[in-house]
């Protein structure tokens, strides 16, 4: 039975990865049927975390899908209601963490319904990162106990992290480190059940995509611990690494994105069946700040004079003055749909500034808890996989007189994260030297030669987790 439905997942694993036919494919069923067959006390648990987009959002007073489904009464970003349940609440100062609303998250998003021209689509999302993870016989718990799909009894070993990732990466942080404490009782309790262990030291492994990536490392770094908006940064605890052995980063942005930056900008559009999300939307969200890219890399540049970097990008005042995102002069009518209590054009800009001016200090915190030199604990493993072949936004330029931007730089990535990014290479902008210098210490690095969501498709991306996380010695 086990190895029946470890070649179903093996066949949807592979279907996911639409490599050419004549490439040769390892025969992951083969490789690792028996040991995805041997459950025991020592194997750990495995979280995994998604990145940006990644959950379906609902609304938890009227169930209505505020992301994940973009069919029947989703909430359209285009139309007032649509973009009011979409967004935070702005209030002027409140901070980032009291701006609550009933939307929750639901479940990580495996497949991403469209309706195009009348037509339903699936598109899949995270299923090909569960497929692989079954392979190796890492039974997901909430597909489990759903009855999507029947593992018996046997679903304690695969466990979805699920947030709202509009909101700051550390509250998730800490919302992460309430998971996995409920989430060690409850395997401990099933170990007792099952092979007699009372008290058990319950260790888990994470696989995070993408920004899941950065909350990962918060939680890492330290637990459940705030990040003061002023004063000294939170010491370094490693908390979270207590209760974890194996971290798997998978096209994390450590570095941030120069994409993040345009989209803040601009808008934009997810998919070309997806509505268009404006500056004032996007910019409503305290993550998507969080995603900027380091100055000190130089992803930003003056138009009349590349040699000159914009080294301020976090600065409120650059951002009005240049009227980027909120602060654009055209984004009005959006926060009129935002702010339909607040008569006064005036009054919704000052409103739209103050919320500004948090999310960047917020996300000026955040770099600086993650871009620390610390060396990790003892015994945590830190893997990352980087696609390095697909030309990825580097470099924008920023005419200062409209402020307008336009990409004019690219370079080796995996087209929304650069491999410097992922590395956290800071010889970007700074000096060459031949090794990388990174403040973070990667146990082991693998490249693959894929796009963003791709590299969970790639076959070498399951053949080596699995190993990783199976068979490869503690």
């Amino acid at each position: 039975m086990h190895a029946r439905r470890n070649a179903l997942l093996l066949s949807s694993a592979l279907a996911l990865a639409g490599c050419a036919s004549n490439d040769r494919l390892p025969d992951l069923g083969g490789l690792y049927t028996r040991v995805a067959r041997h459950h025991d006390e020592l194997r750990n648990p495995v979280i995994v975390i998604p990145g940006i987009l990644g959950s379906r959002l609902v609304d938890g007073e009227s169930g209505r899908i505020v992301w994940g489904a973009f069919a029947g009464e989703y909430a359209n970003p285009q139309t007032p209601d649509g973009a009011r349940i979409l967004a935070l609440p702005m209030r002027e100062g409140a901070p980032l963490r009291a701006l609550d609303d009933d939307v929750r998250p639901d479940g990580v998003l495996d497949r991403l319904k469209v309706n195009w021209l009348g037509l339903p689509l699936e598109l899949r999302a995270y299923a090909n990162i569960l497929a692989a993870l079954g392979v190796g016989g890492f039974r997901d718990e909430e597909l489990g106990r759903s009855g999507a799909i029947d593992y018996g009894g046997d679903h304690f070993t695969c466990f979805q992290f699920a947030y709202d990732w509009r909101r700051d990466n550390v509250e998730n942080a800490k919302r992460l480190h309430a998971f996995v404490e409920e989430k060690r009782a409850y395997v401990a309790k099933e170990r007792e059940k099952r092979f007699g262990t009372k008290d058990a030291d319950v260790r888990f492994d994470i696989v995070a995509h993408s920004m899941g990536g950065l909350l990962t490392r918060y939680f890492l770094m330290y637990g459940d611990a705030d990040l003061p908006d002023e004063g000294p940064l939170p010491p370094v605890t490693w908390e979270g690494a207590s209760h974890v052995d194996r971290v798997v980063l998978v096209g994390t942005p450590n570095a941030g994105s120069v994409k993040a930056f345009t989209q803040l900008v601009q808008g934009v559009r997810f998919g070309p069946l997806l509505p268009e999300y404006e500056p004032a939307i996007v910019g409503n969200f305290p993550s998507i700040y969080q995603l900027l890219p380091r100055a000190r890399h130089r992803p930003v540049v003056d138009a009349a004079d590349p040699s000159r970097a914009f080294d301020d990008l976090l600065d409120p005042a650059l951002w009005e003055r240049m009227g980027w995102g909120l602060a654009a002069p055209d984004q009005d009518p959006v926060l009129e749909f935002l702010l339909p209590d607040v008569s006064d054009p005036a009054a919704r800009r000052r409103i739209a500034l103050d919320h500004l001016r948090k999310t960047l200090r917020r996300a000026e915190r955040f770099a600086a808890s993650l871009d620390r030199s610390v060396e990790p604990p003892e015994g945590l493993d830190l893997s990352l996989f980087v696609g390095d072949a697909v030309p990825t936004p580097a470099v924008a330029a920023v005419d200062r007189r409209d402020g307008s931007v336009r990409l004019v730089e690219e370079a080796a990535g995996d087209g929304t994260v650069l491999r410097s990014s992922a590395l956290m290479d800071e010889r970007v902008g700074g000096t060459w030297s031949p090794q990388l210098v990174s403040p973070i210490r990667w146990s082991r690095t693998t490249f693959l030669f894929t796009d963003h969501l791709g590299i969970t498709r790639d076959p070498a991306f399951t053949d080596n987790v699995l190993y990783h996380l199976l068979e490869e010695p503690r």
